[in-house]
């Protein structure tokens, strides 16, 4: 084992980052400052842990959360004490509300050092109030055994509670004394001498395994004729499994699928022949949406982001079977919901021996035919489309991604338009995205933490989403992989145009639109980003077929947000509409 005994700071440290190395951490973001210095030097000098510096707080938080997102593992976060472990606040929400598994670590001065306002102190205790899966202050390192064994349990359990039962945050508030660098302090050698052989051997990766599926109502899903699956934001690990489950499931009982545009069924459409990607088209329709109202419906996870289909669901009053293992409420419609506490692939397993495909009832035919019209409708008009549209971004990259490109895509308009305009595929493209508390916080940091020594990759975003995080460029330096960012410039928040306070200005413009005249090619420019504006789609299409392998660069989409705007309104109603029987 990799102890370091220079002083009592070192070894506690020490101790704690080989811990969660035999655990099976492999990345650790560390933010500068003095009192975080004993944990810094243990996190960079651990051969099997790669330590990645970032300035920002904020940015770091989020970069790390884009990382264990993208690798299912948790990623350590490391500040020094004061207001630094505040600005990791919206990441730790985010990480709590979209189940992401992160290792918090606040260095902190000692308890003598607090309440007398000693410099770059605050109260660091629950400072994430009740969003950590759980959370400790540790005790002041000490030259004891007993003591260190302690720190090496603590952190074993802080490891198993970001991950299980549901992954999320975990706060550890680390006080230190002086000194905080590495001196040299002789009085260890002899704890040195004593250490004891078998101190580590206890210490593996943890069996987290699925929980086990009770029971579900499988006769009473296969007695119904009016049936339908909704497959919602997901990000697993393994897509193809994923979307592979939904699809049996699909067959066994000859349902249609609804599925959201940031789940990764509609790129595994060869998988699912009852697929449904135009509901929200379909259901402005009062005539097909009373005609297809449903008996039951089986979500997969979190609701799809139509308000539409929410507002349809909600009239309907019908039962809902939620498959998600999580211990959250995902009914934010408050209708009669049952929520099965297992994964969609624990579930298929218990309908593997039974018949793999029903015959399609009249109202799943129905369905597959409104969604063959409106989606050849959508295609036509998305084509003739010569104008630089939005919507069109989120349509071109559903055909000409590489095969399995990580697509990161932010919240607000990008997210709609990805419900709208992505068309199914078999392309196998995974969506990232922060919908648990849906914000822009930091969505350049966790798209560059997602694409970080990954495959080349792709961040859709908004102009005011990637001015908000624009310090995540500062990790450019130490890049490692590449990413593209697509940069959709309309001047200011799309989506408030959408919105019926888009006819009251003032004050719309100035505090809702909020402008800013930013030249994008400037400000990649200061941090070292390429930047390229596009000209037309083909040029679009060009640069985003084949991607480069390091770097990250900006493909800048200038567009006119108010005739967007316009456009949507006029034309989502229409595509839906006065379809043949």
């Amino acid at each position: 084992m990799t102890l370091d005994f220079r002083n009592i700071n070192t070894l506690w440290a020490s101790v704690l980052v080989e811990t969660l190395s035999r655990l099976g951490l492999t990345t650790a973001v560390i933010c500068p400052g003095s009192r975080s210095g004993p944990l810094a030097v243990a996190f960079a000098q651990h051969p099997k842990v790669e330590a990645i510096p970032i300035l920002d707080e904020r940015s770091a938080a989020f970069f790390a959360l884009g990382r264990a997102r993208r690798t299912g593992l948790p990623t350590v976060l490391v500040c020094t004490s004061g207001t630094a472990g505040a600005n990791f606040y919206p990441a730790v929400i985010e990480a709590r509300e979209s189940r992401v598994p992160l290792l918090v670590l606040t260095a902190d001065r000692p308890p003598e050092m607090r309440h007398c306002h000693a410099g770059q102190a605050i109260d660091q205790v629950k400072l994430y109030g009740h969003y950590p899966n759980w959370q400790a202050e540790l005790a002041l390192p000490e030259a004891d055994w007993g003591l260190l064994a302690y720190v090496r349990q603590t952190t074993l359990h802080a490891w198993a509670r970001s991950q299980a039962p549901v992954p999320g945050p975990v706060h550890l508030n680390l006080p230190f004394r002086d000194p905080l660098a590495p001196e040299l302090d002789p009085t260890l050698k002899a704890l040195a001498q004593t250490q004891p052989e078998q101190f580590f051997t206890s210490v593996s990766p943890l069996p987290l395994g699925g929980q086990s599926l009770a029971e579900v109502p499988l006769q009473h899903w296969q007695d119904c004729d009016c049936g339908l699956i909704i497959a919602g934001p997901a990000q697993p690990l393994d897509p193809a499994t994923h979307a592979q489950a939904i699809a049996h499931l699909s067959r066994w009982l000859g349902w249609p699928v609804l599925s959201e545009g940031l789940s990764p069924v509609r790129n595994f459409a060869a998988h699912n022949g009852y697929l449904i990607t135009t509901y929200d088209l379909l259901l402005r329709h009062e005539p097909f949406a009373s005609q297809q109202r449903p008996e039951q419906v089986i979500r997969i996870g979190e609701l799809p982001t139509s308000k539409t289909l929410r507002n349809w669901l909600s009239a309907a009053e019908i039962i809902q079977w939620v498959i998600d293992p999580a211990d959250h409420n995902f009914d934010p419609l408050h209708g009669t919901t049952v929520h099965l506490r297992t994964d969609i692939q624990t579930l298929t397993k218990s309908v593997q021996d039974l018949p793999v495909e029903t015959p399609l009832t009249a109202y799943t035919k129905h369905w597959l035919s409104a969604e063959a019209q409106v989606r050849q409708r959508l295609q036509k008009t998305l084509a003739e489309i010569s104008t630089a549209f939005e919507g069109k971004v989120a349509w071109l990259l559903s055909q000409h991604l590489p095969p399995k490109t990580p697509l990161f895509i932010a919240n607000s308009m990008p997210i709609r338009d990805m419900e709208w305009f992505w068309q199914p595929n078999d392309q196998q493209v995974q969506p990232y995205f922060n919908r648990g508390a849906n914000g822009i916080d930091g969505t350049l940091s966790t798209a560059l933490g997602m694409a970080y020594g990954q495959m080349p990759s792709v961040f859709l975003t908004g102009d005011l989403t990637l001015l908000h995080d624009t310090n995540g460029f500062l990790i450019r330096s130490r890049w490692r992989g590449h990413l593209t960012i697509i940069l959709i410039n309309n001047h200011g928040g799309g989506i408030f145009g959408m919105l019926p306070i888009a006819a009251y200005e003032p004050p719309f413009e100035d505090f809702f639109a909020t402008p800013y005249a930013v030249n994008f090619a400037q400000l990649c420019a200061t941090y070292g980003v390429d930047h390229e504006l596009i000209q037309t789609w083909g040029h679009f299409i060009e640069r985003i077929q084949i991607l480069p392998e390091q770097g990250i660069r900006v493909l800048e989409v200038q567009c006119d947000r108010t005739a967007d705007a316009q456009w949507r309104l006029t034309h989502l109603p229409q595509l839906g509409a006065d379809l043949s029987s």
